[in-house]
């Protein structure tokens, strides 16, 4: 069993939660808590690893000048404009 102290406003914040129907129990709306926080450390860490490999990517020089990027997307995007099918 975890127990802590959660401080006043967050404490009455819970209550109103359970008060007003939107939770069936406290240990309900700190479940759900809980499992927010667990859902955003898994998309941190993915971000985390993602960094990583654009950053080994970068050392590795497996990348593009921004400027040939940009001047790809340009014409790619203008190819798509009505005025362009002409």
């Amino acid at each position: 069993m975890i127990s802590a102290d959660l401080g006043k406003q967050l404490e009455n914040y819970i209550q109103n939660l359970v008060d007003s129907g939107r939770y069936g129990s406290k240990s309900e709306v700190l479940r759900e808590g809980v499992r927010l926080v667990q859902d955003r450390e898994t998309r941190l860490a993915a971000l985390d690893a993602s960094i990583m490999r654009g950053v080994a990517d970068a050392d590795a020089g497996r990348t593009h000048a921004s400027e040939e990027v940009f001047s790809e997307l340009r014409k790619r995007y203008q190819a798509m404009l009505p005025d362009s099918a002409e």
